[in-house]
């Protein structure tokens, strides 16, 4: 009596033990003859995969759990939208009641002005220290001076820049320029008076 058969479609004789891939017929009528297999061959179909635990949960992961952001907006639960969502329609209605008061005139609750001010500072009565600004400039500008300077005397040492480092190393000048321009030395250091600037 024949076993069940395996992947590769092998069949072993019980009672002989012998395996045979049993014959058929094709699609044009022809029939295959019966072949035999000898002892203690495995057909790459029937080796058995290793798989490991760890590596199959975490491909699974997406069908147990989904994808996170593949939901779309309409499908999303009110649970997950609420703390976000609801900060933000906070602040739109909180625009609108500003919008709304200032058009008509009437004064801005204390409580809503430190709000209108750091949400809304395209306003007219919001206005941009130009000193803190310039400050804020140098600053940014001092830093990268810096990392230029770094990279250039790295450069300096024989050592290989990448293409992105050697554009930084050639903004030098222009860097010192802003800088200058902004009433700072090369060093990021305010100058002393406008009528003894002195060029390094």
């Amino acid at each position: 009596m024949p076993s069940v058969s395996t992947n590769a479609g092998i069949v072993t004789d019980e009672s002989s033990g012998e395996r045979h891939i049993p014959e058929s017929v094709r699609a044009d009528g022809s029939t295959r003859k019966a072949i035999k297999v000898r002892p203690g061959y495995r057909p790459p179909e029937d080796v058995e995969v290793y798989k490991n635990r760890t590596a199959e949960a975490f491909r699974e992961r997406g069908k147990r759990i989904g994808i996170p952001g593949a939901a779309g907006i309409g499908e999303e639960p009110a649970e997950q939208a609420s703390a976000a969502a609801n900060k933000n329609a906070k602040r739109r209605e909180a625009r609108k009641k500003a919008k709304a008061t200032a058009e008509d005139g009437g004064d801005v609750p204390s409580s809503d002005k430190g709000k209108q001010d750091s949400q809304e500072p395209k306003g007219e009565d919001v206005q941009v220290d130009p000193e803190v600004e310039r400050e804020k400039r140098a600053r940014n500008l001092k830093k990268k001076l810096k990392q230029a300077k770094e990279l250039q005397n790295k450069k300096d040492d024989g050592e290989a820049l990448l293409p992105e480092q050697i554009a930084k190393v050639i903004k030098i000048k222009e860097l010192i320029r802003e800088l200058d321009a902004l009433g700072f030395n090369d060093e990021g250091e305010p100058k002393a008076t406008s009528g003894s600037d002195s060029k390094d």
